[in-house]
């Protein structure tokens, strides 16, 4: 994958020499959403996970209505009931229908993006609608991209009553009461915005395929104590403890699963980032895909949601806040603090939730190289299983000293309950 910049020239040099295949589509337009995702300063990690979800049931959508196999997810999901189809007796092209859906759902999700972001979509949407056009009827055309169209815009009016369409103010709220109360969330930072925590009120937002967002609750965390015998000062000393010995394979794994909001695709971004990298390696075909695509973007913008409202439930502390306070004024960690509550894991609600999606599809024990890091200079990763990429990836916030272990096994857990729902849609016949 290629920065903003990169993909820019590559799109502008792009040859219509032969017509796009869906598969083409589907790759072009995600390539795309990624780079949009880390380059548009709303797109924080809950907001990513979202469009990642709308674009995914476009993307499937699209697919499933040409094709008999796939059954739509419209009476599945939360307040979709039904869905424009097609014309009986018409005839459709399966790229450009695809191409459609998602060049309208590129447009609408990131119509705050700024002028670079507006440049590239821009281009791409003329390099692709001339590439999927080639060699059609002009009447073929047409009415494959307005049945696109029709389909993106049903899905647009569905998700601006989800609770999440609107982020003011980056997401952090001009008014909250930060509680005083020992062992509840306080500001980990000195930034004005961030004085405040992200988007408070996302755990009520309706989720996709989960009945609600308390679905999956969990537990409290471990008691908060200035007792050094007690269970929480334990975790919190295996932080400082873990923190101050790092391997350099602990290292990298925590930096590798970091996807800082704006240096990177975010935690979503990485594991559609997985799914693409699939699709090119084991040449999956469009049906294939989006049905990956889509579950894994439900599964985690559900995670997301679940997390969020455990977050704000229990309203935990994090832990550089207690260590340097009760252990050591002069300890910092090593990957930066989110600026919102700890418990659970938000790294581990949602790749215990994309572990469970992605299982469905390509079944238990499937091996793949990770490349996301790559060029970053952090090596490509080997997993046998999505649910081992998980477990490192929730470890990872242990061993970049942001979360305690409680809130990382509670994640994984909160995650896979979550992950099962999406796991569950009938997505074929």
């Amino acid at each position: 994958m290629k920065k903003i910049s990169v993909l820019l020239c590559l799109l502008c040099l792009a040859s219509p020499a032969h017509a796009a295949a869906p598969e083409e589509v589907l790759s072009n337009w995600y390539t795309v959403l990624l780079n949009l995702v880390r380059h548009t300063a709303t797109y924080s990690p809950p907001v990513a996970a979202r469009s990642f979800a709308y674009f995914g049931i476009a993307a499937f959508e699209a697919t499933a209505s040409g094709n008999t196999k796939l059954h739509t997810l419209a009476g599945q999901l939360n307040g979709l009931k039904t869905l424009p189809m097609r014309e009986a007796g018409k005839t459709y092209d399966e790229a450009v229908v695809l191409n459609a859906a998602l060049d309208a759902a590129i447009h609408d999700f990131f119509s705050n993006t700024g002028p670079t972001g507006q440049h590239v979509m821009a281009v791409q949407s003329s390099a692709m609608k001339a590439r999927v056009a080639s060699g059609l009827s002009r009447d073929v055309i047409q009415r494959s991209e307005r049945f696109g169209v029709t389909l993106e815009k049903a899905i647009l009016e569905w998700s601006k009553s989800d609770g999440g369409a609107v982020i003011t103010n980056l997401g952090f709220p001009e008014h909250y009461s930060v509680s005083k109360e020992p062992g509840h969330w306080v500001p980990t930072n000195q930034y004005q915005l961030q004085q405040h925590p992200l988007l408070p009120n996302w755990g009520k937002n309706r989720p996709f395929a989960m009945p609600n967002a308390a679905a999956c609750s969990l537990p409290p965390p471990p008691s908060f104590s200035e007792d050094p015998q007690s269970e929480f000062f334990k975790q919190a000393r295996e932080v400082y403890d873990t923190r101050n010995a790092l391997t350099a394979e602990q290292t990298i794994i925590a930096r590798f699963w970091s996807d800082d909001p704006g240096l990177s695709w975010t935690p979503p971004g990485h594991w559609v980032g997985i799914v693409l990298d699939l699709m090119q390696q084991r040449h999956l075909d469009a049906a294939k895909a989006s049905e990956a695509l889509a579950r894994v973007g439900i599964a985690i913008a559900d995670g997301f949601i679940g997390c969020w409202h455990e977050k704000y439930h229990y309203d935990f502390i994090r832990p550089v806040t207690f260590i340097k306070k009760n252990i050591d004024k002069s300890w910092d960690t090593l990957l930066i603090t989110p600026p919102f509550p700890e418990y659970p894991s938000g790294h581990s609600s949602a790749t215990g939730a994309a572990t469970e999606a992605l299982t469905a599809v390509f079944g238990d024990h499937f091996e793949f190289d990770d490349t996301t890091h790559e060029r970053d200079g952090l090596g490509v990763r080997h997993f046998i299983s999505f649910k081992q990429a998980a477990e490192e990836a929730g470890i990872s916030r242990l061993y970049g000293g942001i979360h305690f272990r409680a809130a990382i096994v509670q994640g994984l857990q909160q995650g896979a309950c979550i992950g099962r729902y999406a796991a569950a849609l009938k997505m074929q016949q």
